[in-house]
């Protein structure tokens, strides 16, 4: 897939293509969404609650530590319940299965963030994210990982239309990132009050943030 794709611009012409179609039949369309964390999931949140009826799967194998997962599914299930959004938003915890991650990036330990590693990662998570979709007769299914600066959209998408080839669920193109989405994710985790971690979620990410704040 190339690099130079507007995925941005293609989510909006799917969204501009739902919304006519609701005005038509009145079906609001049911949009499975992985989510990492709260903050990230904010903005995501705000912009498509207005187009689907959003059902969050959390499902995160690579987080190390369970105190940390626990605090973000917490945080995350918080926000569900204090923001305000036009179809209603529900839940989904998946699995923490720490042992399944780890066999997945074996061999790929030593690599740093936008590797092979995250890629990955990425993977397995849509991966499961998709069966979901399936078994749940979603609509669509995406994700939040987009909206991070950290994270490879092109990689994401790729992964998500091989994805949705396989389970026949449309995978929604996303770059959050784009038109300030991250930006505002900061300003919405500030008025919620959210924990916002420094890492992805997996001890090499953990120690990779640590150097980097040490070496300010």
């Amino acid at each position: 897939m190339k690099e130079n794709i507007n995925f941005q611009l293609k989510m909006d012409k799917i969204l501009e293509s739902i919304n006519e179609e609701k005005k038509k039949i009145g079906y609001v369309p049911k949009l499975l969404l992985h989510a990492c964390c709260a903050p990230c999931s904010s903005y995501v949140l705000e912009y498509l609650s207005n187009h689907f009826e959003i059902t969050i799967f959390y499902y995160n194998p690579n987080i190390s530590e369970n105190a940390e997962y626990n605090k973000r599914v917490e945080e995350l299930k918080r926000l569900i319940s204090e923001m305000n959004t036009v179809y209603p938003v529900s839940f989904i915890e998946g699995e923490y299965e720490p042992d399944v991650y780890d066999k997945a990036i074996e061999g790929l330990e030593t690599l740093g963030e936008r590797s092979k590693r995250c890629y990955v990662c990425y993977e397995l998570r849509l991966d499961k994210t998709a069966q979901i979709a399936k078994e749940g007769n979603f609509d669509y299914f995406t994700t939040t990982l987009s909206i991070s600066p950290h994270k490879n959209a092109t990689w994401l998408n790729e992964i998500g239309e091989r994805l949705s080839e396989g389970v026949g669920v449309p995978y929604l193109y996303s770059d959050f990132k784009k038109k300030n989405g991250y930006k505002r994710s900061i300003e919405l985790s500030a008025k919620y009050h959210l924990y916002r971690q420094d890492y992805c979620g997996c001890k090499y990410s953990k120690e990779e943030a640590r150097l980097r704040n040490e070496s300010r």
